[in-house]
């Protein structure tokens, strides 16, 4: 089977976010992790439209344990508001930036959301206690294997990764309510503009490796209009693929 239609389903049964347990060593570092989350929404309020995110998120920010998704020499630094490397040159992104991107979704229980880009699975799992199903695709297959088997042993059971080039979207599962890209794209793709639902909306970092990248939001209106907002600027690590 080729690497690009490997796909790799979590099946264990358990609620999506039974991640942090009462006792928890963790719980303190990630209170504190949303107490700078809210800090940096607060400093950047009106570039972002808002001074406090979606309550939802915010205690998804506090209950899934990001260290459970950085390479383990990095565990002690999981809860800092920074990107860390996870390998195979790429990122998990900070913490502020996968709850506004996140909270700009606006998600909903039963939504069925597309996430490119899955490295470790982080934005996944935030993602994952928010709404019904999640699709995510990630082009190197060491980091969606690994990222399978992680949100298998956490018990999330409501994300599927793909192994693939995420450029494409994943047009089996179309249309999706909202789409996360977390990587820098030169443009906004056509094909997930496409397998984008009507009143559904995108967010994606838009610009090249050595030019400012702008987070973007794309709504598609209920007639198929497209609307889109630069938000911040962000840096991201580009898309790749045979685009």
């Amino acid at each position: 089977m080729s690497p690009r239609t490997l796909c790799f389903v979590t099946t264990l049964v358990g609620a999506s976010l039974a991640l942090a347990q009462e006792g928890d060593p963790q719980a303190a570092r990630r209170r504190e992790m949303v107490r700078e989350i809210e800090a940096d929404v607060a400093a950047t309020a009106l570039s972002i439209g808002t001074r406090r995110l979606d309550s939802r998120v915010m205690e998804a920010m506090a209950t899934v344990p990001r260290h459970e998704f950085v390479p383990p020499e990095l565990a002690r630094d999981a809860y800092l508001n920074q990107p860390l490397p996870i390998g195979h040159g790429q990122t998990i992104s900070q913490p502020y930036i996968v709850a506004l991107m996140t909270h700009l979704l606006e998600p909903e229980p039963g939504d069925v959301v597309l996430e490119v880009g899955t490295g470790s699975a982080y934005q996944a799992a935030v993602l994952a206690g928010l709404v019904g199903q999640v699709h995510s695709v990630e082009i190197i297959p060491p980091l969606a294997e690994s990222a399978a088997a992680r949100l298998q042993r956490l018990g999330i059971d409501n994300v599927e990764v793909r192994t693939g080039d995420g450029y494409h979207g994943w047009a089996e599962h179309a249309p999706f309510d909202g789409i996360v890209v977390t990587a820098a794209a030169s443009h906004v793709p056509p094909p997930l503009v496409e397998q984008l639902a009507p009143g559904g909306r995108m967010v994606i970092p838009v610009g090249g490796r050595f030019a400012i990248q702008q987070l973007t939001l794309v709504t598609k209106h209920a007639d198929g209009g497209i609307q889109t907002r630069q938000l911040l600027p962000v840096a991201f690590v580009p898309l790749t693929g045979e685009h």
